[in-house]
C-alpha cells in the first residue's frame, strides 16, 4: 500500500492517479474527505488525518510500506516559514516507528539552507531531516510548477494580462504536476535500497513573456506580460492576503529564483508535458 501524503493537490493527485493506473493499492490523507472524492472514485483508500496529529499520522503511515511526503502549504496569512516548519517536524516525528520501508518526499529546485526563503529553506529542512532518520528516502526536486500559473487564466482571459513578479524574459525551470506524480510513482516502486536526490523538470525552461503566449494560444488572442517592480514585491504579496512575514519571506524566495539561477549538479530527468499543452488542457477545463 502506498500512502499519500498531499494526495488532494495538483502533484498528490497526479501521483494517486498514476500509482492507480499501475493496478497499484493507495491511501490518500486529507484533512477533508470531500476532496478527495474525485480519487475515491477511482479506487483509492481516503484517511482523514491532521498533520499535524503525529499519533494519528503515524497510524495512517502503519498501513503502507511506502509514503510520498508532501509538506503542505500553510495559510499565507500565518507566518508562513513557522508553521510549514512545524508540518515538517510532525511528518518526520510521524515517520519513527511507523514501518515505512521507503519514503520519496518532494523538494524544490533551489532548496538551500538558511531562514526567511520559504519554500527553498523549509523544504532543505525537509531533505536534511529526512537524511537523518532511518527510512530509506528519494527525494525530488522539483522545478516551478506550471500549476502556479492557473490563477493568471482569469486575467488572462478578461483583461489579456498575465501578472508576475518575474521579469518578462527570466528563463525559469518548470514542470507539470503532471509530471511530477508520473516521477513519484516510479520511485515509490522502486526498490528501498534505490534512492537518492531527483531533479525533474518539463521539456524547455521558459519566460513569464512564454506563458503569456501560451495563454494567447489556447484563448485564440494576444495576451501580453506586466511585471511587478522587484521593490514592490513584499507590498503585493501583502496585497493578496499574505502576512508581513509570509509576504517578505515569498519575496525572499522570488528574489533568490531570480538572482541565483539554480541548475541541477546532473542532468534532471526531463517530462513530458509542454508549457503550450499544459495551458491549452487548463484553458479548456476552465
Amino acid at each position: 500500500m502506498h500512502i499519500i501524503l498531499g494526495g488532494t493537490g495538483h502533484v498528490g493527485s497526479a501521483a494517486t492517479v498514476a500509482l492507480l493506473r499501475q493496478g497499484e493499492p493507495v491511501t490518500v490523507v486529507t484533512r477533508d474527505k470531500a476532496k478527495a472524492a474525485p480519487l475515491a472514485a477511482q479506487g483509492a483508500e481516503v484517511a482523514v488525518a491532521d498533520v499535524l496529529d503525529v499519533e494519528a499520522l503515524r497510524g495512517v503511515f502503519r498501513r503502507g510500506t511506502r509514503a510520498f511526503l508532501l509538506n503542505p502549504p500553510a495559510d499565507p496569512s500565518t507566518d508562513t516559514d513557522a508553521e510549514e516548519r512545524r508540518t515538517v517536524d510532525a511528518i518526520i516525528a510521524a515517520l519513527d516507528s511507523s514501518g515505512l520501508e521507503k519514503v520519496v518526499a518532494e523538494s524544490a529546485y533551489g532548496a538551500h539552507a538558511g531562514e526567511r526563503a520559504g519554500d527553498l529553506t523549509v523544504l532543505h529542512g525537509l531533505e536534511e531531516k529526512l537524511h537523518s532518520q532511518a527510512i530509506p528516502a528519494s527525494i525530488i526536486r522539483a522545478a516551478y510548477y506550471m500549476s502556479n500559473w492557473d490563477a493568471s487564466l482569469e486575467t488572462a482571459r478578461r483583461e489579456a494580462i498575465v501578472n508576475t513578479l518575474f521579469p518578462a524574459d527570466f528563463e525559469l525551470p518548470m514542470v507539470a504536476p503532471r509530471d511530477l506524480g508520473e516521477a513519484a510513482a516510479r520511485l515509490l516502486t522502486e526498490p528501498p535500497e534505490k534512492n537518492g536526490l531527483h531533479h525533474v523538470e518539463g521539456p524547455s525552461r521558459y519566460t513569464a513573456r512564454d506563458v503569456a503566449a501560451a495563454f494567447g494560444g489556447a484563448l485564440g488572442k494576444e495576451v501580453r506580460v506586466v511585471s511587478v517592480p522587484r521593490e514592490h514585491w513584499a507590498e503585493t504579496f501583502e496585497s493578496m492576503g499574505f502576512s508581513p512575514k509570509a509576504a517578505q519571506s515569498y519575496a525572499r524566495m522570488t528574489e533568490v529564483t531570480v538572482d541565483d539561477t539554480y541548475d541541477p549538479p546532473t542532468r534532471p530527468e526531463r517530462g513530458k508535458v509542454t508549457l503550450e499543452r499544459y495551458m491549452a488542457e487548463l484553458a479548456g477545463a476552465g
